[in-house]
């Protein structure tokens, strides 16, 4: 294309905005411009073909907004919603507009494409740190801190990339004569002599001088933005029980793995499977007129008769299928398609695949894709798998179980004998030759040594209320899940 960086982007916005004006018309059959999304009482702002933008939606883009374009103002973020829900709305009542043109036009953003965005786009140096994945309890670790969920992220991850497709279709199919590229030439090179005058904000502040009655009043008009704008703090002694020494001071017995595989055994029944691999040869689909080429489907099927007696003339299969298969996924494998088990494939197919020996191979199989050759690599009748096969599945849970069980009954004791001493915790861990950690004044999002992230306030203002009983109180209140509490458990917390 001829056209410069900044008049592609004008061509492009231009078109977008015809496109949307169009669709608008039938896309949106139901639009609230009262209170531009911040009504209470109008749940649904916008509908945008068939999608609902509701009020929530543009409060929390208006906050975002706000909290990323003037980082100044987040204290007064709330107070200055109305102010921008306007704008906000108008852009994602244009993002689902593109949105469901790209739908419609038949564009799609795969889970290949969400992950090339993850490793190679602007999340590479957040997600996956020199080429490698951080983990996927760090990356839904990350997504919570944000207020977003692994399904809501990528899913306008997928959005944004859909967005992009459309607007590279506009794109590739612009075009911009001589004229249009000399008159654009002709502007930008341009140039004019002026004169003007700088007035800065700094000079003009100094002469401003609000008075007290005027702070008083908008104190008072913004006094709910300035609740909690200073954090609670707590100091805080507690004690961390070592979950990784317990672990390798526990114990399975025989007994125990086999009780465990005797209530579980179902989970570790294996069904009857076959290992594969096929050649496909396409038959063309019905006309306009619903009608199928007679002679297109004796031409396929001639083609697969003859790759048939190469495969029985002792030709390799697997090199055959790459030769000839019609089928994408597997041809540039060999044809293979791993391990099948029964209701995986359309019934034709399953019936040959199931019914032939190991090694064995079939005649022509004529299903609703084609005609296809049938290879059996091997076979796997339905069975139940044995202990000894499945004891270093078992042995690892139940050793962390036990673990916690004891760690459990440990903290307990401890707790116990601190609560008989006064609350004295030091007394109480120094008999079990555990140490004490004091904290300077911490709030509920400091990490703590040896814990990691915990809602340290919220747990000692919990404990106010009611006292804990057992550790599992403090993953209760703290709000860490089952598996990431099971990492420092058990924790003690004891006094101040």
């Amino acid at each position: 294309m001829q056209e410069s960086a900044a008049f592609k982007k004008y061509a492009l916005t231009a078109i977008l905005v015809v496109i949307c004006i169009a669709m608008a018309w039938y896309l949106v059959p139901a639009f609230s411009g009262q209170g531009l999304g911040v009504n209470n009482n109008t749940p649904v702002v916008a509908t945008v073909a068939g999608a609902e933008i509701t009020t929530v939606e543009v409060r929390k883009a208006a906050m975002q907004m706000i909290q990323q374009q003037y980082p100044s103002a987040r204290a007064q973020a709330a107070s200055l919603v109305p102010m921008v829900a306007g704008q906000v709305t108008n852009q994602l009542i244009s993002e689902k507009l593109m949105l469901a043109e790209a739908h419609r036009l038949g564009l799609r953003a795969t889970e290949a494409d969400v992950r090339e965005e993850f490793e190679h786009g602007p999340y590479a140096a957040t997600f996956f740190p020199g080429g490698k994945f951080i983990g996927m309890q760090a990356y839904e670790d990350l997504l919570a801190s944000h207020d977003l969920t692994k399904e809501t992220f990528e899913q306008s991850v997928a959005d944004s990339i859909l967005m992009r497709k459309l607007q590279a279709l506009i794109v590739g199919g612009a075009t911009v004569t001589d004229a249009e590229v000399r008159d654009q030439f002709q502007k930008q090179n341009t140039k004019v002599k002026f004169d003007y005058a700088v007035l800065k904000k700094d000079d003009i502040l100094k002469s401003i001088k609000p008075t007290d009655a005027e702070l008083r009043a908008f104190y008072d008009r913004n006094k709910p933005a300035y609740v909690n704008s200073i954090p609670e703090k707590r100091q805080l002694k507690y004690v961390v029980l070592d979950n990784a020494r317990m672990l390798a001071q526990t114990q399975v017995t025989q007994q125990e793995l086999q009780d465990y595989y005797e209530k579980q055994r179902e989970q570790y029944r294996v069904p009857e499977q076959v290992n594969v691999r096929h050649i496909l040869v396409k038959t063309p689909l019905p006309g306009a007129d619903g009608k199928i080429d007679p002679k297109a489907v004796e031409a396929a099927q001639a083609k697969a008769q003859d790759v048939l007696k190469q495969v029985k003339a002792g030709g390799n299969f697997a090199e055959l299928a790459k030769k000839y298969s019609d089928d994408p996924g597997s041809a540039k494998e060999g044809g293979a398609l791993g391990w099948i088990g029964r209701g995986r494939t359309v019934p034709e197919f399953e019936k040959a695949a199931f019914s032939l020996p190991k090694g064995g191979t079939s005649d022509l199989v004529k299903s609703s894709y084609g005609f296809h050759i049938i290879h059996v690599e091997d076979k796997q009748d339905a069975h139940l798998k044995p202990l000894d096969e499945v004891k270093a599945q078992i042995e690892p849970l139940l050793k962390q179980q036990k673990a916690a069980q004891a760690a459990q009954s440990e903290a307990d004791k401890l707790l116990a004998q601190a609560r008989s001493n006064g609350s004295d915790l030091e007394k109480a861990a120094a008999a079990k030759g555990l140490q004490v950690v004091s904290t300077d004044f911490v709030t509920s999002k400091d990490t703590l040594p040896g814990i990691g992230p915990v809602l340290a306030a919220r747990i000692v203002a919990e404990r106010e209320k009611k006292p804990f009983t057992k550790v599992e109180d403090l993953r209760r209140v703290s709000g860490i899940g089952p598996k990431k509490f099971e990492a420092i458990r058990p924790l003690v917390t004891v006094g101040e």
